[in-house]
């Protein structure tokens, strides 16, 4: 055996064994990859950009993707879907392999970015111009050029112009008059704007960005929803559904109030977000044992989803399990801990990838599927050394080598996004839906492959990458 290959048996296999499987399957991601090349994951990256980067459309700036190669109009801001999200990937591949090939591509993207910065609607991290500054900043980390950061900054800017005095604080409202919404969000709203704002201060100390993003904190305190149980928080008042987990619900906001708290010192949004984990954890049904070798599911919504349990980034344990992280490490607690691992617990007791519950349904994407619920064993097993998440992580490697389709050269993934319309079945590009975060996912195991290291381009929301990475 190669040196990969002989590394990845011998973690597999001993994984397998410890959660009761047989390592035949838990294997069965090593043997393709390992079959005639020494990085494979390496390889895997390299195709998805081959077939994304198809589609690039040149336009007066610079350069942008579309969302769907079959639909050139299907060009936009988010960092979800869009342009943006590719950029990610693109530097990704250039600090992974040096090839300025691609450091060149972003540098395009980045530059029809800059250029659309005033027609720019939406302040949201995964929906507007938070997302473009966070890409725009890589660029200029990628560089060093004065160009690249006078663009992030400019984007910086107008994100703090924006915010607007609402409550004891300040938010980002979408629309206008009686239609316009004041989300709360992650993906879209005050926590995930507030989450790019902590990182544009980290990053390039931009003025005002620190003193916004604290003013977005006190104005989800005083949004938060008080109950026997803890603090919660709504996607925005009047929402008709609650949903718990991270990218919409109360895991996010406090997330971002723990986030916050890291940042300023300040014990009141600390305190926040322990009462939004108390909730979130009040909310959990536990099974499988006693203590951390037991196993959560956290519902989707109610009313109407009790009892569709999700798995990935927005609405599982992969997603809410970051904040259970990000306590573990302000306060010590290692009840903390056990809640990471519980989470952990419950997606592999449900016998994914090779069943599809209803909550995981036909998606390989970081949002809702396979890339999502992989990158974060991956990020388990290095944090802990454990082999059973090494184990789980090549099974769902194999899971999406085999949902891959070879075109020209490159690699695609045919997914259903929405688990509500399975039969729209559309080959994407984007970041949380698509072969670029698909692609980022295989760089982050070759990373660890080679290296031993985690990625070097981090979402504002990742923050538990951060260890030991830069």
């Amino acid at each position: 055996m190669d040196r990969l290959t002989r590394r990845s048996f011998l973690s597999g296999a001993a994984g397998a064994a410890a959660i009761g499987l047989s390592p035949a399957l838990g294997l069965r991601s090593l043997w393709s990859a390992a079959r005639d090349d020494e990085r494979p994951f390496l390889r895997m990256a390299t195709e998805a950009w081959a077939w994304l980067d198809a589609s690039r459309i040149p336009t007066g700036a610079g350069a942008t993707w579309p969302a769907d190669p079959m639909d050139s109009a299907s060009t936009g801001w988010t960092l979800y879907t869009h342009g943006p999200g590719v950029l990610p990937f693109a530097l990704e591949l250039f600090h992974t392999t040096e090839d300025e090939t691609y450091l060149e591509a972003a540098i395009e993207g980045a530059r029809h970015l800059a250029a659309e910065l005033p027609a720019v609607e939406g302040a949201g991290l995964y929906t507007g111009l938070a997302g473009i500054a966070f890409g725009l900043t890589e660029t200029h980390r990628a560089t060093g050029e004065d160009r690249h950061r006078a663009d992030a900054e400019r984007a910086a800017r107008l994100l703090v112009e924006r915010a607007q005095s609402v409550g004891a604080g300040v938010a980002w409202p979408q629309g206008s008059g009686e239609d316009a919404i004041e989300s709360n969000d992650i993906v879209s709203g005050t926590a995930g704007t507030g989450l790019g704002l902590l990182y544009l201060h980290r990053e390039l100390g931009v003025p005002g960005a620190l003193e916004t993003a604290e003013a977005a904190g006190r104005r989800l305190l005083e949004r938060a929803v008080e109950t026997d149980e803890g603090r919660r928080w709504d996607m925005w008042p009047g929402f008709p559904r609650e949903m718990p987990n991270f990218s919409h619900g109360t895991a996010g906001m406090a997330y971002f109030l723990a986030t916050l708290h890291r940042a300023t010192g300040g014990c009141e949004f600390l305190d926040a977000a322990l009462d939004g984990a108390r909730y979130v954890t009040s909310q959990a049904t536990v099974e499988g044992g006693a203590g951390a070798a037991s196993g959560y599911r956290l519902f989707h919504s109610r009313p109407g989803g009790e009892d569709l349990y999700y798995l990935s980034w927005c609405h599982g344990p992969v997603g809410t399990n970051r904040l259970f992280h990000q306590l573990g490490e302000i306060t010590g607690d290692g009840v903390w801990r056990d809640w990471v691992e519980r989470g952990a617990r419950g997606v592999m007791s449900t016998g994914i990838p090779e069943e599809r519950p209803p909550g995981f349904w036909e998606n390989i994407s970081q949002c809702c599927g396979t890339a999502g619920a992989a990158e974060y064993f991956l990020t388990l097993h290095r944090r802990t050394g454990q082999a059973e998440y090494r184990a789980f992580t090549d099974r769902l490697n194999a899971d999406l080598e085999g949902r891959s389709t070879a075109e020209g050269g490159g690699r695609k993934w045919i997914q259903a996004e929405h688990r509500v319309r399975p039969e729209l079945l559309v080959a994407q590009t984007g970041f949380m839906q698509g072969a670029a975060g698909v692609g980022k996912y295989f760089l982050h195991m070759d990373a660890m492959e080679e290296r031993g290291e985690g990625p070097r381009v981090i979402l504002p929301d990742d923050l538990w990458f951060r260890q030991g990475v830069r």
